[in-house]
């Protein structure tokens, strides 16, 4: 079974993320703010992280990917992402935003299993 760990402030998306993906046979994680989100993925080890770009400040998401790739983890990184519907801005994967896919908020139950699966997939043939 995966070890996955969701990564937001919002807890309706903690908990909708968590019941879909429990749901599909994933062990689920949780943590509602940058700090404790790198403390469970050094301490946990997940298979995949879900991180949310906008929490306590507008770019955390950014910072909190950035750092878990200097401490050297490997783990794969899905980023939800709103900051193109909100403000119009565009990004993509890179050296800037370190993470292996993103995906527009609101995502659908089914999109986000597809990614999930797509990412844990890629993982292992590496």
């Amino acid at each position: 079974m995966s070890r996955i760990v969701i990564i937001d402030d919002d807890n309706d998306i903690l908990e909708t993320g968590s019941l879909v993906l429990k749901a599909h046979g994933f062990e689920v994680l949780t943590a509602n703010n940058p700090g404790d989100g790198f403390e469970i993925v050094t301490k946990e080890h997940p298979d995949l992280i879900i991180l949310d770009v906008m929490m306590e400040e507008p770019d955390d998401g950014f910072f909190l990917a950035q750092k878990i790739r200097l401490n050297k983890i490997e783990t794969p990184i899905l980023m939800y992402s709103s900051v193109s519907k909100a403000l119009g801005f565009g990004f993509g994967k890179g050296d800037m935003v370190p993470v292996d896919d993103f995906v527009e908020k609101p995502v659908s139950p089914d999109v986000l299993v597809a990614k999930v699966k797509e990412l844990l997939k890629k993982s292992a043939e590496v």
